[in-house]
C-alpha cells in the first residue's frame, strides 16, 4: 500500500497530482462539491480521453423538489442561471465551449442531490486503470481548475482495495440517491457556448420571440412559455405575415396562461416597430398585467391611474405630471394599460369624452382587450337590446386605429352564442378579411352559426361561391381555395373577390365550388376557425401537457360531522350583530336602486364585501360615509363619489348602522376560528393544513390584511405573508409587520420557508405557490373562474400532492351562500368544470336558487354549441417539441429590449 500526501502550498496539484493521477485511466468516479462550480469547471484536458466519467455533486434544493421531475429541473436551472449570462458569455466562452464538448462526446454522466445529502468538503474520487489497479483520493479539492491550481488544498491519495472500496461505497450510495443532470442545463451550456447578440434588424420576424425571450426573466427561472403559448405567438406573427394585420381571439380556458399568450405577442409587435402598444383590461386585472409583464418578461410598462389622473410605474411611481388627463395621449413606455373602467363610463350620447375619447385620437401598433366577452351588446328587455354597450361600441371604433388586435377571453359567450360574433365583428372593424364587407352572409350570426356548427349545409355551388368569396381565405387554408386563387390571377394578401359567379369558369362552379356542398366543409373552413383560438384544460391534460391535478372541495355536505358542527350546510354560522348589519345592507341596497341606475352595481360592491369579513364591511360602510370607495374600485370611483354625495338619511342612517353593528364587541368574525382550526386541527393525508402549506385568497386587501393580522398573532412565531398590489405586500410574526418585495414572499415560500400566505386576487396571476398544498378561499368571487386563477397557484406544474385541498368559506344565509349552493353542484370532486361556467354572475341572475340554476344550465349548454365549432381545431397543431426558445443562440441584449421599451409613445 502506497500513501501519497499533497498540498497546494508545496506543489501544484493540477499537475503533479491530478495530471498524473487520472493519465492512462479508464474510469473516474468522483464525489464533487457544489453542482455549478463542479460541472462548470470540469477539467477537460484531463478527463476527456477516460471513456467513464461519473460525478456526483451536491444542490440547494431539498428532498420534496426532488420527488417531482419538471419542479426539480425548473429549480435546477434556476440555480444554474444565478450569474450574469451576459458577462459570462463573454469571459468564460471559452470555457463554455469546452464544457459543452465534454458533455456532448456522451463519455461524461453528471447527477445531483438534495440538500439533505449537502457534502461541502466531504470530496473525494477513485480512479480505475486498464491492468485492474485502482487508486482512490480524499481531500478538500473540488473539481475544478482553480481550484487545483490557485487554492490551497490538501489531498491524500492511496492505492489500497479497501480504500478505494470506502470510497466507491459511498459514491455509489450518493450516486442512487442522485438524478441526472436535467436536459435543460446541457442545453443551456450549449446555447451559452455559442451565445451572440444581435439586433433585431438582421432577424426574421419568426426569429424574433426566441431572441428576445431566451434570456427573459421566465426563462431564467428555469420556467419557459408552454407549447400553446408559444403556438399562439407564432400564429399572431403567421397572421402578421399573411393578413398584414392579426386579428385574433384567445379563448383559451382559465388557468391556461392566456396573459402570458397576448403579452409576447405584444412585446414581439413592438420590437418589430409595429407601433405602441395598448392593453385593456378590468381595473381588477391591470395590476396583475404589469406584474406579470416585469416579472415573467421583464419588460416596463405604464398603468394609468384613473384617480391621480397620471401614468404609474411597476414600483408604483409617478411617470408623468399628475392631475392631467391629457398625459394619457403621451405614455413614456411602448406598452400601456388603462383600466376598462374608464371606458365605460366616458361616453356622452354617441361620443366618447375625456380620457377615452383622447385615446382614440391615436393610432396604435396593437390593442389587446382582457375579459373581451364584457364587449356585447346590451341585451335585457326594450327597443336597445341590440345596441353595442359603451366598451363595444369603443372598440368598434379603435379597431379602425389599430394594426394588430388581440382579444382575450375565457368565456367567449355569456348566454348567447351571438355575443360571439359580437367579438369577431371587433377583429372585423378596419379588417374586412375577418367576416367580410357588409353584403357578406358571415356578418348574420343567425345563417352563419348553423353552417359552422354543421347543423346546415350550402345546397348550391352559389351558395357556396357566396360564403366562400366574402371573405376570401388565405391560399394555405385549403387546396381548392389555392386553386380559385391561381385561376382568378388573386394575390395572396387580397381577401375580397368582385368576381360574380356567372363570371366563374367551368373548373370553378362545377368542379371546385361542387366539393365546398360537403357537410364539414364550412365546418372546418370559417372565419370562427379562422381566427379564435381555443385550448381546453381538460385536452391538455389528456395530451400530456399539463399535470392532472385532483382536489377535494371542502365543506363536503355528504361528510358533514367531520368538520365538528363548524357549518350549517355550505354556510358557517353568524351572529347577531353580523345579521343586523347584513339586513341594513341589504336596506341600503334597495334604497339605492329605488333612487339610480347604478344601484346594482353598488348592490354588487355592498354585499360582497360585507359578506368577505366583518372587517371589510366596516371599512366599506365608514369610507361609504366619507363618499369614497376603496381604491380596488377605482376605475367606478367618479360615479359611486357622485351617488354617495347624494345619499339620502334613510341611506345614510344604513351605512352608521352597519358601522354601529360591526363595530360592537359581540361582532366576532367566526372566519377567523373556522381558517385557523382548518390550518392546525383538520388533517388530510396525515398532516393539517398548515403543513402541508397554504393560501389564503380573498378578493380584498381589507380582509387579506385582517386574517393575516389575527393568524400572526394567533400562531407565536410563524411567519404569514401578505401577498398583495404595490405596496402593500409584507411580512406579519406577532404584532410586527416588515414590508417587502413579492419576489421576496415567492421565494422564500419556494424554500418552504414560508408556508403560509395570504394573497389579494390582484396579485394572483403568475404567482407559483406548488410548494402549497392547500388553499381557503376566505370569500367567494361572484366571478367562478377567478376560482379557478386561485387554485392555479397550487395546481400547477410541480405539486407534489395528487389531490390537493380548497375550503370556501360564506356566511350562512346570505347572497354569497345561495350563489355557492348553485355552484357547489359543479365544483363537487373532479373541479373540471371550470372554463364552463361564466365569467361572472349578473346580479340579475340571483333573485333565487332555481332562477340561478336555470340561466347556468342555459349558460353551459349555450357555450357547448359554440364550442363544438372551434374546439378541437388547435389539438393537434400543439408540438411540445416546437419553438424551444430557450434554446437560442442569438439573442437580443436586455438592455436593447428595455431601451426600446422605454421609447415614449
Amino acid at each position: 500500500m502506497t500513501i501519497k500526501r499533497f498540498s497546494s502550498r508545496m506543489e501544484s496539484l493540477d499537475k503533479e497530482f491530478l495530471a498524473e493521477t487520472l493519465k492512462g485511466a479508464n474510469k473516474y468516479l468522483r464525489i464533487a462539491g457544489y453542482f455549478r462550480s463542479s460541472i462548470f469547471e470540469l477539467v477537460g484536458e484531463e478527463i476527456a480521453q477516460i471513456p467513464e466519467v461519473k460525478i456526483i455533486c451536491n444542490s440547494e434544493l431539498d428532498l420534496a423538489d426532488f420527488q417531482v421531475a419538471r419542479g426539480r429541473n425548473i429549480a435546477l436551472k434556476e440555480h444554474w442561471n444565478e450569474v450574469d449570462v451576459e458577462v459570462e458569455a463573454l469571459l468564460k466562452k471559452e470555457r463554455y465551449q469546452i464544457l459543452d464538448q465534454l458533455l456532448q462526446a456522451g463519455n461524461v454522466e453528471i447527477r445531483v442531490v438534495p440538500r439533505e445529502r449537502l457534502f461541502l468538503h466531504g470530496k473525494a474520487g477513485s480512479i480505475h486503470y486498464p491492468d485492474g489497479s485502482r487508486k482512490s483520493f480524499i481531500g478538500s479539492v473540488n473539481e475544478s481548475k482553480s481550484a487545483f491550481a490557485h487554492n490551497y488544498e490538501l489531498v491524500w491519495q492511496d492505492d489500497d482495495e479497501e480504500s478505494a472500496d470506502w470510497v466507491e461505497e459511498e459514491f455509489w450510495a450518493l450516486w442512487n440517491e442522485g438524478v441526472p443532470l436535467p436536459e435543460a442545463i446541457l442545453a443551456e451550456i450549449n446555447r451559452v457556448a455559442n451565445r451572440r447578440e444581435i439586433t433585431v434588424e438582421v432577424l426574421k420576424p419568426t426569429e424574433v420571440p426566441a431572441a428576445a425571450m431566451a434570456e427573459a426573466p421566465i426563462y431564467r427561472g428555469g420556467e419557459q412559455l408552454q407549447p400553446w403559448q408559444r403556438s399562439f405567438v407564432s400564429m399572431f406573427l403567421q397572421h402578421r405575415e399573411i393578413y398584414s394585420k392579426a386579428r385574433l381571439l384567445l379563448a383559451d380556458e382559465v388557468g391556461v396562461g392566456k396573459t402570458l399568450s397576448m403579452a409576447t405577442s405584444a412585446l414581439v409587435s413592438v420590437l418589430l416597430e409595429d407601433g405602441p402598444v395598448l392593453i385593456l383590461a378590468p381595473s381588477t386585472l391591470t395590476i396583475q398585467w404589469q406584474i406579470e409583464m416585469m416579472d415573467k418578461l421583464g419588460i416596463p410598462t405604464a398603468l394609468w391611474s384613473s384617480q391621480k389622473k397620471a401614468w404609474i410605474g411597476v414600483e408604483g411611481q409617478i411617470l408623468s405630471p399628475r392631475g392631467d388627463p391629457a398625459a394619457i395621449k403621451k405614455c413614456p413606455y411602448r406598452i400601456a394599460i388603462v383600466s376598462t373602467g374608464l371606458i365605460m363610463h366616458q361616453r356622452e350620447r354617441s361620443d366618447f369624452v375625456k380620457e377615452a375619447g383622447m385615446l382614440l385620437k391615436n393610432r396604435f401598433g396593437t390593442v389587446i382587450l382582457d375579459e373581451a366577452h364584457k364587449a356585447r351588446a346590451r341585451g335585457g328587455i326594450g327597443d336597445n337590446t341590440a345596441e353595442p354597450n359603451n366598451l363595444l361600441a369603443y372598440m368598434l371604433q379603435i379597431g379602425k386605429r389599430t394594426r394588430h388586435l388581440i382579444l382575450g377571453t375565457a368565456t367567449p359567450i355569456q348566454t348567447d352564442v351571438r355575443e360571439l360574433w359580437d367579438l369577431l365583428g371587433i377583429l372585423n372593424s378596419g379588417a374586412n378579411f375577418v367576416l367580410g364587407d357588409s353584403l357578406s352572409p358571415w356578418r348574420d350570426h343567425e345563417k352563419a352559426i348553423p353552417l359552422v356548427t354543421g347543423k346546415i349545409q350550402v345546397s348550391s355551388e352559389r351558395d357556396a361561391w357566396q360564403w366562400l368569396s366574402n371573405p376570401l381565405p388565405p391560399g394555405n387554408e385549403h387546396h381548392i381555395v389555392q386553386h380559385i386563387r391561381d385561376n382568378l390571377l388573386i394575390e395572396s394578401q387580397t381577401f375580397s373577390c368582385a368576381h360574380r359567379f356567372e363570371d366563374l369558369d367551368y373548373m370553378i362552379q362545377n368542379m371546385w365550388l361542387s366539393e365546398c356542398l360537403d357537410s364539414r366543409f364550412f365546418k372546418e373552413n370559417n372565419p370562427v376557425l379562422r381566427h379564435t383560438v381555443l385550448r381546453k384544460r381538460k385536452q391538455l391534460e389528456e395530451d400530456g401537457m399539463l399535470e392532472k391535478v385532483g382536489v377535494n372541495t371542502h365543506p363536503i355536505t355528504r361528510n358533514i360531522a367531520q368538520y365538528q358542527s363548524r357549518f350549517v350546510g355550505l354556510g358557517i354560522p353568524t351572529n347577531t350583530p353580523f345579521r343586523v348589519a347584513y339586513e341594513k345592507a341589504e336596506e341600503f341596497c334597495m334604497l339605492l336602486q329605488s333612487r339610480t341606475k347604478t344601484g346594482g352595481f353598488m348592490k354588487s360592491l355592498m354585499l360582497q364585501r360585507i359578506c368577505s369579513s366583518f372587517s371589510s364591511g366596516l371599512k366599506t360602510a365608514q369610507k361609504m360615509l366619507k363618499h369614497s370607495i376603496s381604491n380596488e374600485d377605482e376605475d367606478q370611483a367618479e360615479n359611486v363619489e357622485h351617488i354617495l354625495s347624494e345619499m339620502t338619511p334613510a341611506e345614510i342612517e344604513c351605512l352608521k348602522e352597519i358601522k354601529i353593528q360591526l363595530s360592537r364587541a359581540e361582532a366576532v368574525d367566526s372566519k377567523f376560528n373556522t381558517v385557523k382550526w382548518f390550518l392546525t386541527e383538520f388533517k388530510t393525508d396525515g398532516k393539517t393544513w398548515l403543513e402541508h402549506g397554504c393560501i389564503i385568497f380573498s378578493q380584498y386587501y381589507d380582509t387579506a390584511e385582517w386574517i393575516a393580522k389575527e393568524l400572526a398573532k394567533s400562531f407565536n412565531g410563524e411567519v404569514v405573508a401578505v401577498y398583495a398590489g404595490v405596496g402593500k405586500s409584507g411580512l406579519f410574526r406577532g404584532d410586527q409587520f416588515n414590508s417587502v418585495e413579492r419576489e421576496v414572499i415567492k421565494a422564500a415560500v419556494k424554500t418552504r420557508e414560508i408556508r403560509l400566505v395570504v394573497a389579494t386576487d390582484a396579485a394572483c396571476e403568475g404567482l407559483n405557490l406548488q410548494t402549497l398544498g392547500t388553499l381557503i378561499n376566505i370569500d367567494l368571487p361572484w366571478n367562478p373562474s377567478r376560482l379557478e386563477q386561485r387554485l392555479g397557484r397550487i395546481k400547477r406544474f410541480g405539486q407534489t400532492r395528487k389531490f390537493v385541498d380548497m375550503l370556501n368559506l360564506v356566511y350562512s344565509e346570505t347572497q354569497d351562500e345561495k350563489i355557492y349552493n348553485v355552484l357547489s353542484e359543479r365544483l363537487r370532486d373532479t373541479y373540471d368544470i371550470f372554463g364552463s361556467l361564466p365569467d361572472t354572475i349578473d346580479d340579475d341572475w340571483i333573485k333565487d336558487e332555481e332562477e340561478l340554476k336555470g340561466r347556468m344550465n342555459e349558460y353551459m349548454h349555450e357555450r357547448k354549441k359554440a364550442q363544438d365549432a372551434f374546439a378541437v381545431k388547435y389539438r393537434e397543431t400543439l408540438d411540445p417539441e416546437a419553438h424551444l426558445w430557450e434554446r437560442c443562440a442569438l439573442v437580443l441584449s436586455r438592455r436593447d429590449i428595455l431601451n426600446k421599451l422605454s421609447e415614449p409613445w
